[in-house]
């Protein structure tokens, strides 16, 4: 568990002691946590972690029960407005205004944080490059596909040419080719210097992006570090997989194998373990082929912390 912080200039984001109650409920438990800035941090956790709690209390969109909370060197909630001119902001779902073309949504979302027409319009050609819609410029919002909008929408939160973008779930249900396009744009975010804050149910993705990732259940920290050093703590580093008849056969017989750990899940049975080459050999003398290999990652990690059952 992380040492308690303190709020420092060299932080982007500061939390200590977190914490939000509705009644005698306790969404958000003692939370710390310390997002420097030019990292890509991720906040993972199941369905009811408190994750969306913890990223509307530190964008002063609810006020805590307790703790201190530090945005960009603004204490929140009493400087949230100065905060909000410095954050760009992806939400989970598209809020695009559909009245308008895709340049009039770029140069309105630049109004609200007083910026002249015109400087919005001279990072125009900028913005929808950065988005793949140069060609698209004067597109009506209802003709643009999942991908576009989500594209759109990630420009848009650079109008103000943040210090801090948070991604609440950029990706959830874009097809491969939109979301490594995405992934595209967030690598070069990152290479720029840009703090990023990512939520995200993929842990594919947060492995691929965050510099280091937080794990949250219950509204408690559970583990924080980088997601290599977060699968060389918690796991193994070999998984084989057992699925359908090679499950089943397994399962009757029981054989005495060089694993770790075990977990049966489904049709599949995971066999965690140090020694890859000693367990696919007595895999392959017992059952033959048919096993899946691959090393450990991070959502081996998150299951492993949180559990497997269903969070609604």
């Amino acid at each position: 568990m992380d040492a308690p912080i303190e709020a420092s200039a060299t932080a982007a984001v500061a939390l200590e002691g977190l914490t939000k109650c509705y009644g005698n409920t306790t969404v958000v438990d003692g939370l710390d946590l310390r997002i420097e800035r030019g990292e890509c941090f991720g906040l993972l956790g199941p369905n009811g972690a408190g994750k969306t709690t913890t990223l509307r209390l530190m964008l002063g969109q609810t006020p805590p029960s307790a703790g201190r909370i530090h945005v960009l060197g603004n204490s929140i909630p009493r400087a949230t407005r100065a905060m909000h001119q410095r954050t760009g902001i992806v939400p989970q779902a598209d809020n695009l205004d559909p009245d308008f073309t895709i340049t009039e949504n770029l140069l309105t979302y630049g109004s609200y944080f007083g910026k002249p027409v015109r400087e919005t319009r001279a990072r125009l050609s900028e913005l929808l490059a950065f988005a793949g819609l140069d060609e698209r410029s004067d597109a009506a919002i209802d003709g643009l596909s999942g991908g576009m909008r989500r594209r759109l929408t990630l420009a848009r939160a650079l109008v103000n040419d943040p210090d801090l973008l948070v991604l609440d779930e950029p990706t959830t249900g874009l097809d491969p080719q939109a979301r490594q396009y995405i992934w595209s744009r967030l690598h070069r975010l990152q290479a720029e210097g840009q703090t990023l804050l990512l939520t995200t149910h993929y842990m594919e993705e947060a492995e691929r992006l965050c510099d280091r990732a937080a794990i949250i259940d219950d509204g408690r920290l559970v583990a924080c570090d980088s997601p290599k050093r977060l699968i060389e703590r918690f796991i193994e580093p070999h998984v084989i997989e057992l699925r359908g008849e090679l499950a089943r056969a397994w399962r009757q017989v029981q054989p005495r194998l060089p694993t770790r750990r075990e977990e049966d899940v489904g049709e599949t049975v995971l066999l965690y373990t140090d020694d890859r080459g000693h367990l696919l050999d007595c895999l392959e003398a017992r059952f033959g082929g048919g096993h899946l290999y691959r090393p450990a990652n991070l959502e081996d990690v998150f299951l492993k912390l949180t559990g497997r059952d269903l969070r609604d």
